[in-house]
């Protein structure tokens, strides 16, 4: 493949281009790895950086935080050409060429063998989404949750994290309440394992207090700001919220009084900078135990050509489950 098409965000003095573009293999960034990408997909963090401009360290930039393809050719070792791989986060799609594209380059550091029992399209319905989702529920029973504790809340449920995650758990056999300010997406999110539906505005600390009645076992949180404050002051005794996400905000008022009169925990979830190997073991649990059921309504599959408009969508919360993008 001499020419290959890509979504390449540009910079020309003040003004940004996002544009559909016919480049080579020459173009490309430096890397051990040259990969034909079959699929990629679409995170919030995509629109951050295609839509607002955000998190990009220079230009021309092509976008896209997530792929899995194949290894055409290969400058390391551990890999040969034919070898199929998953690339997320580190800097993909914000400091290096990212998966919006029909070909990519990689250090070879940042490629997970596409673990047996996950298709490279299947990688993508998880990709960082479902990535963040898996470690989050590993770091909440690594941290004592188990089944029959009582409700595990998922905030922000109709997302990419908060769907895969309610998936997750309900497959593990935990009772999940799911969290959204969607109100017809209700029977969405009881097909994909929530036991209950609530308003977002229902778990949102609009009174800043630090101590109220048990509700939760556990809650996985991709929201952060009020929800995460009304999390941490309703877990029951031993809790832990799993944060990976800020859609609603970086300030979080809170106090010490229900990590010391409740023992609670409060677990940072990071998948960019996460160490390889355990990178590796929360792939293949995704593979495995912790594979989701890849319900249709939760995957939405686009074109190249039409992922603009996408990336526009999930900036304004139009976007539900997963949307991945077929290049292969």
């Amino acid at each position: 493949m001499d020419t290959f098409k890509a979504l390449v965000l540009d910079k020309k003095g003040e003004q940004t281009n996002l544009d559909i573009k016919q480049l080579q293999k020459d173009d490309l960034p430096d890397g051990d790895l040259t990969i034909r990408v079959a699929y990629s997909s679409v995170n919030f963090k995509d629109g951050m950086v295609a839509v607002n401009n955000q998190l990009v360290e220079s230009y021309p930039l092509v976008p896209g935080i997530d792929l899995a393809g194949t290894v055409m050719g290969s400058q390391d070792n551990r890999f040969k050409e034919g070898d199929e791989v998953i690339v997320t986060s580190y800097e993909l799609g914000t400091g290096h060429w990212g998966g919006f594209s029909e070909v990519a380059r990689v250090p070879a550091d940042w490629a997970v063998p596409l673990p047996e029992g996950l298709s490279l399209k299947e990688a993508m319905i998880l990709g960082t989404a479902g990535f963040t989702a898996g470690l989050s529920v590993q770091r909440l029973e690594d941290n004592g949750l188990e089944r029959g504790q009582g409700s595990v809340l998922v905030a922000g449920a109709t997302g990419g994290v908060g769907s895969l995650a309610v998936n997750m758990l309900a497959k593990r056999g935990y009772d999940v309440t799911a969290s959204t300010g969607k109100s017809d997406e209700k029977d969405y999110l009881k097909k994909i394992g929530a036991s209950e539906v609530v308003d977002r505005h229902e778990v949102e600390d609009t009174e800043q207090k630090p101590v109220r009645r048990k509700q939760w076992a556990a809650a996985v949180d991709p929201v952060g700001g009020k929800t995460l404050q009304y999390i941490l002051s309703t877990l029951d005794y031993g809790g832990s919220v799993a944060t990976s996400g800020l859609t609603g905000g970086t300030d979080v008022a809170t106090s010490v009084l229900p990590f010391i009169s409740r023992g609670i925990n409060w677990l940072g979830i990071d998948s960019v900078k996460c160490p390889m190997e355990k990178r590796r073991d929360v792939w293949q649990l995704l593979a495995d135990d912790f594979k989701p059921d890849m319900h249709d309504e939760l995957v939405n599959e686009v074109t190249l050509e039409e992922l603009p408009d996408v990336l526009r969508d999930i900036m304004e919360s139009k976007v539900r489950g997963r949307t991945i993008v077929k290049l292969g």
